[in-house]
């Protein structure tokens, strides 16, 4: 398959040598040749099988415009934008393209939140809280897993208001803790990532299996479908 990769930071780079590994040809898009996503034209898109972006909230969105109305398929990594998915949406679906989005693209995380969910159901009366931790330059905080995690834990049990704690320390890869504590008792839950890697094979696998496809998926709904 042909992947376009927008984003040459620590994970982009990283996804890229994946998808290379697993025998895919990667096209890179340098983010400083790509200013309103004026790059990603129908020539550049042809023959493409997906667009993965691991850019920044700033530049994602225009990024996403560019290459859904001319009906690519894309795999966005990129957080802080979900204010626009309504938008994003509707225009993969006009141009029947494809848009598959997640705040984390690890199959463990997945888990995780499934973990979470029923957690959050059965230990009814418990105070919840999530603590993330990350390397020292990481943007954003909390982490988008985090904030996926905690409405997890919010539309599982209403009656909950989870306090997110964020860390940034050292070269952490990603350490997220969800803990329940009551009166009698203390339970936790723990994701920790080794290295970035899980997340970049995740990603390359959303690629693959959203070649072909039309329609909008959140990574969340179909990560069990991955080969």
């Amino acid at each position: 398959m042909l992947f376009v990769m927008i984003g040459q930071g620590k994970t982009g780079k990283l996804v890229g040598e994946v998808a290379r590994e697993r025998g895919h040809a990667v096209r890179v898009v340098a983010e400083e040749d790509n200013a309103n996503g004026a790059a990603l034209t129908a020539e550049l898109l042809k023959g493409v099988d997906a667009v993965i972006d691991f850019t920044t909230p700033e530049a994602v969105v225009p990024n996403m415009r560019a290459c859904l109305e001319h009906g690519a398929r894309m795999v966005v990594g990129t957080t802080g934008w979900y204010a626009q998915l309504s938008e994003m949406r509707a225009l993969a679906e006009r141009n029947h393209a494809a848009l598959l989005y997640g705040t984390n693209f690890s199959v463990g995380v997945q888990v995780m939140y499934r973990v979470a969910r029923e957690l959050a159901r059965a230990a009814q009366g418990y105070t919840f809280t999530i603590t993330e931790t990350h390397h020292t330059s990481k943007k954003d905080a909390p982490s988008g897993t985090a904030l996926s995690i905690k409405q997890v834990l919010e539309t599982a049990n209403p009656a909950l208001n989870v306090e997110i704690r964020s860390v940034r320390e050292g070269d952490a890869s990603g350490i997220h803790v969800v803990q329940a504590r009551s009166q009698n008792d203390f339970l936790e839950l723990k994701h920790e990532a080794f290295s970035g890697r899980g997340f970049a094979e995740g990603a390359v696998r959303a690629a693959e299996w959203v070649t072909g496809k039309t329609g909008c998926w959140d990574f969340r709904e179909i990560f069990e479908q991955l080969d």
